[in-house]
């Protein structure tokens, strides 16, 4: 159970910093920062972007304890930056990563998750990782440097008994893609104990019956994207502006005395999903965490399922979903 005084949430699984403090939403570092990161000059991409580093800095000096980067993102030295400048003990924290294996045309990193965890401890500068996830199922040969999801998943469990994970999880996987991590594993206690997909009203979700299956086997969902409807809404390229969430969600915010996003955050969280999100401004940082304050009702909570399942939005893997 994540905490709060007034209006707990039960998530699926219960995850705590090393130390045993619930952890909260996630501070993400992925796709904004990393464009960021990568589209600096090239003699600039291998120094910190210091405003990620305070971004992070500011989430953990208001209530955050909980991070999230990747190896795709190239953010782990601005992690490892705000956390030795925010003096906050390590085992107060909970730091997640993933393993990329590779992506359409772009090869993999590393040659598999062993490597990678390796060079991750060394970049963030500790000696475990909370939650290790690989970023994709899609492996394919011609990126993944011989990888398959069985052996890549087979790496991840060697590092969990090494004790160099704490936890080991997945992301963007079908119901599909993680049974066949459990036929890796055998043993449930190697089963992925988070599956970090898409979600928001417009993608309820992100393959058929992901949700349902995920919180029936004990794996906790988390959410990126959770306020894509609030600023993201494409459809073939072209902005939308017109869509059926644009005036509920500002009613709602309205009833409840509160805004959009902590609106749609709250949303997420009663659907026993854990919103990772991102800011660099202090007061939807202080919004973001006040979310454990207050409760949507069962009935407006259906009204957004409702009229976000009457449109279609999906950001990330269209290629492999939406066919």
């Amino acid at each position: 159970m994540t905490k709060s005084a007034s209006k707990p949430v039960e998530l699926t699984h219960n995850f705590t910093t090393k130390s045993g403090k619930p952890i909260t939403l996630g501070t993400g570092t992925g796709t904004k920062w990393q464009w960021l990161k990568k589209g600096r000059p090239e003699e600039e991409q291998n120094t910190l972007t210091t405003e990620l580093v305070d971004s992070i800095l500011l989430a953990l000096e208001n209530g955050y304890n909980h991070i999230d980067t990747a190896e795709v993102y190239t953010t782990h030295p601005e992690v490892a930056a705000a956390v030795k400048k925010s003096g906050i003990a390590r085992e107060d924290l909970f730091i997640t990563t993933k393993y990329t294996p590779g992506f359409r045309t772009f090869p993999a990193i590393s040659s598999g998750p062993t490597e990678f965890i390796d060079r991750a401890l060394k970049e963030l500068e500790t000696d475990y990782v909370d939650l290790f996830l690989i970023h994709s199922p899609f492996f394919e040969e011609k990126v993944s440097r011989g990888q398959t999801l069985e052996s890549a998943w087979a790496e991840v469990i060697d590092a969990k008994k090494a004790g160099k994970v704490r936890h080991i999880g997945v992301s963007n996987f079908s119901k599909e893609h993680l049974e066949r991590t459990f036929k890796v594993a055998g043993n449930p206690d190697f089963y992925p104990k988070v599956n970090q997909i898409e979600f928001h009203p417009y993608l309820q979700n992100q393959s058929p019956g992901i949700i349902k299956f995920a919180q029936e086997n004990d794996i906790l969902i988390e959410a990126y994207g959770p306020l894509s409807t609030l600023f993201r809404i494409k459809q073939n390229g072209v902005d939308v502006e017109d869509h059926p969430l644009k005036e509920l969600i500002p009613k709602l915010a309205e009833k409840y005395g509160k805004t959009d996003a902590q609106i749609l955050l709250r949303y997420t969280l009663q659907k026993k999903i854990l919103p990772i999100t991102t800011s660099s401004k202090l007061d939807r940082i202080r919004q973001s965490l006040e979310v454990y304050n207050f409760e949507i009702s069962d009935e407006d909570v259906a009204e957004i399922d409702k009229t976000g399942s009457s449109y279609h939005f999906r950001q990330f893997f269209v290629e492999e979903y939406d066919h």
